[in-house]
């Protein structure tokens, strides 16, 4: 077994508990987050506001992969990304 599929096994019981945690605490880490734009985004004076901005989404995006990775999605299914990009007509 190579390195990094004994690493994985191992991490696997910490991945599903840090999910659980990040689905029953989800408001309390969004607005976690957002205060913590708000201080660097004043400390910088602004300067840095979109950088602030994309990260903060990527942030919370992070998050939400990590907090709902196995509810089903609306249409009742999970959700599996693309491997391939749909053919152009």
């Amino acid at each position: 077994m190579g390195l990094l599929n004994n690493l994985k096994s191992r991490l696997a019981p910490a991945r599903g508990k840090v999910s659980d945690l990040a689905h029953r605490h989800e408001d309390k880490i969004q607005h976690g987050i957002d205060k913590a734009a708000k201080v660097v985004d004043e400390r910088t004076k602004g300067k840095y506001h979109d950088k602030i901005h994309t990260g903060t989404d990527k942030a919370k995006g992070a998050m939400d992969r990590l907090a709902h990775k196995d509810e089903p999605r609306a249409g009742g299914d999970t959700f599996t990304p693309p491997s391939t990009p749909p053919p152009s007509s």
